[in-house]
């Protein structure tokens, strides 16, 4: 097992002890219903469409096809199921929960909207979102289905989203390209002043958005009346390989020509080349370069520029 595993490994099984103690999994009595975890969840998928077939339900749930009859005849016993010879094949039986199935199936379903109702009763709205979005993604690796389309927005910033853009560019700086603290408080110092001295008709800052979550920023402010500055640009390592980056970048060219700024001007270092790529394809020319020691490294710092003409294609 490598090493970088053992970590990983830890957390999925402290999960999994998690998971199973909190819906009651544990104690044959699951959301307080008198059933366990295994027949709850039978008598679920058999309230959820009648047909069923006993192979069949094995192999969705992953049950032992001996235990799962064991289990059938007992609900049929307690007068739970019905079976009847399926069409087309007189040899296969299909299953039916009965009135009364369906009776004792209710509480079981109540007590678990209920818990999560309280869940998300104690979370605030982006908390809740936070939440949805990771048990789907979770579901969805765990599984091995294919991930639906992400929901991409950019959008200009909002309260609390400042704070976001300081902390991820301190922390991905740091875990990337091993920058200390300084870096974080140059971003800090930008950003404030980016707030004290707010400009709304020639400064803005982007936000892209991933399923609800902030993963990059992009900020233009003013330099002079007639020079932009393209700042603070970033994509979090998991929404990379969408095209956020290019997208961020062209919403800030195309709102400091609106803006009526005659050249844009941005600073980076030469080490970020998916940045330095991005500034390449939309336009920007190196026009300076100094060797520089900052945020604990030895760098080699560069400005860009580019032009806003009228005819050009900033469309985002």
């Amino acid at each position: 097992m490598p090493a970088a595993d053992v970590p990983a490994i830890a957390t999925i099984r402290r999960f999994g002890r998690f998971h199973t103690r909190f819906v009651g999994a544990l104690g044959g009595d699951l959301h307080g219903s008198g059933f366990g975890l295994t027949e709850g969840r039978v008598l679920y998928e058999l309230a959820q469409r009648d047909g069923w077939r006993a192979g069949e339900l094995a192999r969705e749930l992953g049950l032992d096809p001996a235990y799962l009859s064991r289990l059938l005849k007992r609900f049929a016993a307690l007068g739970w199921l019905e079976r009847a010879k399926a069409g087309g094949d007189g040899r296969a039986y299909e299953l039916r929960l009965t009135e009364a199935g369906h009776e004792a199936f209710a509480p079981l379903d109540e007590a678990s909207r209920r818990q999560a109702g309280a869940i998300l009763a104690r979370l605030g709205a982006g908390e809740r979102a936070a939440l949805v979005g990771a048990l789907e993604r979770a579901q969805a690796l765990l599984s091995g289905a294919a991930s639906p389309r992400p929901a991409v927005l950019i959008r200009e910033h909002r309260p609390g989203d400042i704070g976001w853009v300081i902390s991820a560019h301190g922390r991905l700086y740091a875990e990337e390209y091993g920058w200390d603290m300084s870096f974080e408080a140059l971003v800090a110092e930008i950003a404030a002043k980016f707030l004290r001295e707010f400009r709304p008709g020639g400064e803005r800052c982007f936000i892209a958005e991933l399923d609800g979550t902030p993963v990059g920023s992009a900020f233009v402010v003013r330099e002079s009346d007639e020079v932009a500055k393209l700042r603070l640009v970033l994509v979090e390592a998991r929404a990379r390989g969408l095209g956020l980056g290019k997208r961020l970048v062209r919403e800030a060219l195309a709102f400091a020509r609106a803006a009526g700024y005659r050249r844009m001007v941005l600073w980076t270092n030469d080490i970020l080349h998916a940045a330095r790529a991005i500034y390449i394809a939309e336009g920007f020319r190196l026009v300076a370069e100094e060797k520089h020691h900052s945020f604990g490294k030895d760098l080699v710092g560069q400005n860009w520029e580019r032009e806003l003409h009228e005819d050009a294609d900033l469309s985002p």
